[in-house]
């Protein structure tokens, strides 16, 4: 696993996502009161991931990496606060998709 940039290890198939900031501007300049936004998956930056968990005696390796851009859901992380800067650790199973 790679140096990661935070002081946090995730365990078997959990990942650390650094979120990116919610937009609360339009592309238009519009500010969107929070009862406007439509539910939509999370995006993120994976910082930490686990060495994957055991299946039948032996260990699944994780499809994202760190550096992965991922989109998951918004439902499925529990939030972590470290050195101020928020954090989510969620398992693999809550990503929905990587973007390239």
């Amino acid at each position: 696993m790679a140096k990661n940039k935070v002081s946090i290890s995730p365990l078997a198939d959990r990942v650390v996502v650094q979120p990116f900031a919610k937009e609360e501007i339009s592309a238009s300049g519009i500010i969107i009161p929070d009862t406007a936004k439509q539910d939509k998956p999370e995006r993120g930056t994976v910082v930490a991931a686990g060495p994957g968990k055991f299946e039948d005696g032996a260990r699944s390796p994780m499809t994202v990496k760190v550096g992965d851009v991922v989109l998951f859901s918004k439902y499925g992380y529990d939030e972590v606060k470290i050195d101020g800067q928020e954090y989510f650790i969620l398992a693999e199973s809550a990503i929905l998709a990587k973007i390239d």
